[in-house]
């Protein structure tokens, strides 16, 4: 897996891959930023006049609840990109807060339009059993992944990717990530993650930039961008330790992280002078990363 992973680094730092992103007004900026760290160029257009023909150009749309105002927008990027066989990346940000935000994504996923699904414990569950128990974008401290729960979490995981024929992303302290056949189980990352508005967001961009780069292998591209989400948060909280810092300064150290790690695979690409720091974080990668069956 981890060879997997330096192949979806590689791809991205060399197709630098397009996303067009029609998220929310809140994260935008860092959700832009992100994107550019990692390897891509971000386009964050929303008007439904222009949306189809911004898609037609990008590798990979990411739709984001948050801009629940822009559902005519989303519809027609998502069937241009599926028409393009281009990636599409769900975010359901609060799907079980609203009937809104809920029927948009059915609609999305009864169409198939959606390659992944990128979501904490209670968006996921809302989509996969129609809850309506979420009140806020927080996963609930009873509906988690954790260590007693994870098989049974992992089995209806599968079931949901399988009926909806889309990669899933159940993130938190542990994500989870399933193609319905093979899983994932990724641990590590950062509390800090939980203190700053829009990790999730800046998350599923990064996700839509590894899949944009790797159309052919998106579970391997959801699984780096989890890989390296976490190791941004370690190394961005390890920093901000260091210099007695606080979350605005945790915010730009994630970024500067993502940046870091895309800069090294590009060195490691063009020179050899970054093999060995190449090899330390592919260990610390697979450290974390751990097939389920």
């Amino acid at each position: 897996m981890i060879e997997t992973i330096k192949t979806v680094l590689e791809n991205t730092q060399n197709r630098t891959p397009m996303v067009h992103s029609i998220t929310n007004n809140v994260t935008i900026n860092d959700c832009a930023n992100i994107i550019l760290a990692a390897g891509g160029t971000a386009i964050m257009a929303q008007d439904e006049r222009e949306v189809e023909e911004i898609t037609s150009h990008a590798q990979a749309l990411v739709i984001n609840m948050g801009a629940v105002r822009a559902q005519e927008a989303m519809l027609r990027a998502a069937k241009i990109a599926k028409r393009n066989g281009r990636p599409v990346v769900l975010d359901p940000v609060a799907a079980g807060a609203s009937t809104l935000r809920r029927e948009m994504c059915s609609r999305l996923l009864s169409e198939n339009l959606v390659s992944v699904i990128r979501g904490n414990a209670s968006e996921v569950r809302a989509l996969a059993a129609g809850a309506e128990q979420e009140t806020g974008v927080e996963a609930s401290a009873l509906d988690s992944v954790t260590e007693d729960n994870l098989q049974e979490s992992a089995a209806w995981l599968r079931s949901f990717s399988r009926r909806t024929g889309a990669v899933v992303m159940l993130t938190g302290a542990m994500d989870v990530i399933t193609d319905g056949t093979r899983t994932a189980v990724v641990r590590g990352g950062s509390a800090y993650l939980r203190r700053i508005t829009g990790a999730g967001c800046m998350l599923t961009s990064l996700t839509g930039v590894y899949c944009g780069a790797n159309p052919d292998i998106l579970l391997e591209a959801a699984v780096t961008a989890s890989e390296v989400m976490k190791h941004c948060g370690e190394t961005a909280e390890a920093r901000v330790r260091k210099e007695m810092e606080g979350t605005a300064s945790f915010r730009t150290r994630l970024i500067d992280a993502a940046f870091v790690i895309g800069f090294l695979q590009f060195l490691s690409i063009s020179t050899t002078g970054a093999r060995s720091e190449e090899r330390r974080v592919g260990k610390e990668c697979r450290s974390r990363w751990s097939p389920y069956h």
